[in-house]
């Protein structure tokens, strides 16, 4: 056992000889006389690797002692000030240097590698957010895109789970230790990192821990250029591929070496893009389609971008920010010439076959779809939650879309949104207490996220649970228009009728001003029973092509219409089944 004397940290690697946090040398926890130096050995000048990872520059491992003085080239967190040679007295490093630097060439990479057995195969793997120790904040993105995008390339490879950026952002600037989130995340190995961003140099350190038995796998600490950030994600997953000795065979090693783009700017843009993406807020959905728009202007044919910017349209109605007439014929433009520019890219076939159940109704395209998004990976979650959530739920085949939610929940079980709409393709199924139970546990683990208050509130409601709806959907009528509906339901079915019809007035101004979804106005009025109110609404509903209607046919809160021959009329215009 070594520890490191700064941070305390403890190594059950003997062979390892500086701590991957601070630097430190380590000492033997049997041997405390064991020398413990400030700094561990360093390459002057950044001898390493290259990009392309063959050629060596030429440089020569130095000691202050013997280069007058100069500081040793820096790590990602190490104290450089140098200090006279003849304050320190006997410097070790000196008799280490050699073997170091002999190390370091045959190594052939830059600062260091270890490698120790683990306790068997790895099958599963969560690679954190990486610690961002840069003085700019607007480097933020590239903590998160950095592990998002070896979590990208990682889902490729067959056999191997790996967590969804979804489930591991929860961790990001919490202090949990490595059991507890490989515990949490039902995973073997976890990766941790850091970077530091000074100017145009970029410090990477990484570190691959098998949780089972506390060990480290491989560390690795990378000195690049911003200019090498995207030939540098890919040596990263190339290695861990590498450690964990997977088997790759054909075209399952295609996504750990695929270039989705030529362009490190471009593919700098697009992890920038991704990270204001999973905000979902307004303004950060419309940055994130700027900075796509950025991303594609340096490179054309950068089809991932183009997805980017197909997702951030589609998303936006839903809310609603938009309007589908405004953002749709955007993001179809953005999805074809994505399937334009790479037609076996998974992700363009998924937003495409969203887009064409949710607001074209064009059924036989949009399954058609999904089941080549899945059929071109199997892995992505996403493919699999919409598949469920747009397609198989409103065509009332509820047996399938559970099992395709569940495969999803398996692959992310954290995703917020994706957990909430599985409560209601649940409700939709009409399995109403299963649906509150997976309501609760969205809501529990985020009670702030909008998307899994709302479904709370929708499933109480639908069992009859109107207080407990109200005490989440009344705090809420003020600042975020969802709940509107949730309380006009519940005051409805509790006698308030003058409460449901104050908040359909506030409905009604709204409309002048901005999009509205007509449809929930249209469940208002069903519940107090005027169908006429209703399907005057519905009719609004279908002309702007809403995110919900589509769900008409198997939605619970329209069951005060059914009996109404205007109902199947709907159904039937909307070309799903009778």
């Amino acid at each position: 056992m070594k520890r490191c004397p700064k941070c305390e940290k403890t190594y059950a690697d003997d062979t390892l000889n500086f701590c991957l946090d601070d630097g430190e040398w380590l000492a033997s926890n049997d041997d405390p006389a064991t020398a413990i130096m400030s700094e561990p050995p360093a390459v002057a000048g950044g001898l390493g690797r290259t990009t392309e990872g063959s050629e060596l520059k030429t440089s020569i491992l130095q000691s202050p002692a013997t280069a007058g003085g100069s500081d040793l080239s820096e790590g990602p967190s190490t104290d450089r000030t140098a200090r006279p040679p003849h304050s320190r007295g006997f410097d070790k490093r000196l008799l280490l240097a050699p073997v170091a630097l002999a190390v370091i060439v045959l190594g052939g990479f830059a600062g260091y590698r270890y490698m120790i057995s683990s306790g068997g195969q790895i099958h599963s793997i969560a690679v954190l957010p990486f610690q961002n120790r840069s003085d700019d904040p607007d480097t933020e993105y590239l903590s998160d895109g950095l592990a998002e995008s070896l979590i990208f390339r990682l889902t490729q490879l067959p056999g191997l789970k790996v967590s969804p950026t979804s489930s591991v952002l929860r961790y990001k600037g919490k202090d949990t230790d490595v059991a507890t989130i490989a515990a949490e995340l039902g995973v073997d190995a976890v990766m941790t990192g850091r970077l530091v961003k000074r100017g145009d140099n970029l410090n990477i350190t990484v570190e691959l821990v098998d949780a089972r038995n506390n060990k480290s796998l491989w560390g690795e600490q990378y000195e690049r250029k911003m200019s090498d950030l995207l030939a540098t994600q890919r040596e990263i997953a190339a290695a861990i591929v590498q450690k964990l000795q997977l088997q790759l065979a054909g075209n399952d090693a295609k996504g750990i070496t695929k270039k989705y783009t030529d362009n490190n700017e471009a593919y700098q843009l697009w992890m920038k893009g991704k990270f204001h993406f999973a905000k979902r807020t307004k303004d950060d959905l419309l940055k994130s389609i700027a900075i796509y728009e950025e991303a594609v202007k340096l490179d054309p044919k950068f089809a991932l971008a183009f997805v980017g910017i197909a997702e951030s349209w589609t998303v936006i109605p839903s809310f609603p920010y938009g309007s589908p007439a405004e953002c749709i014929p955007k993001a179809k433009a953005a999805a074809a010439k994505a399937l334009e520019l790479d037609p076996e890219l998974p992700e363009a076939h998924t937003v495409s076959a969203m887009i064409a159940a949710t607001y074209d109704w064009d059924w036989a395209r949009a399954e058609a779809g999904f089941k080549r998004a899945l059929e071109l990976d199997p892995n992505l979650a996403v493919t699999h939650y919409r598949y469920a959530w747009t397609f198989l739920s409103p065509m009332g085949r509820h047996d399938e879309a559970i099992a395709e939610m569940k495969i999803a929940m398996e692959k992310e079980p954290l995703y917020l949104i994706q957990g909430a709409n599985f409560a209601g393709v649940l409700m939709y199924a009409r399995r109403f207490d299963e649906a509150v139970e997976q309501a609760k546990k969205t809501y529990d683990l985020d009670p702030n996220f909008i998307g899994g208050k709302n479904w709370l509130c929708h499933t109480y409601n639908l069992k009859g649970m109107y207080s407990e709806s109200l005490a989440i959907s009344e705090k809420s009528l003020d600042s975020e228009m969802p709940f509107l509906s949730d309380a006009a339901f519940s005051y409805a079915k509790t006698g308030q009728r003058d409460k449901a019809l104050a908040i359909i007035e506030r409905w009604k101004e709204a409309e002048g001003k901005r999009y509205v979804m007509n449809y929930w106005v249209a469940v208002a009025y069903a519940a107090l029973g005027d169908k006429d109110g209703a399907f005057a609404e519905l009719e609004k509903s279908y002309q702007a092509h809403d995110w919900f209607l589509q769900r008409m046919k198997v939605d619970p809160f329209m069951d005060p219409l059914r009996d109404d021959p205007r109902f199947a009329e709907m159904v039937k215009r909307i070309n799903l089944p009778e």
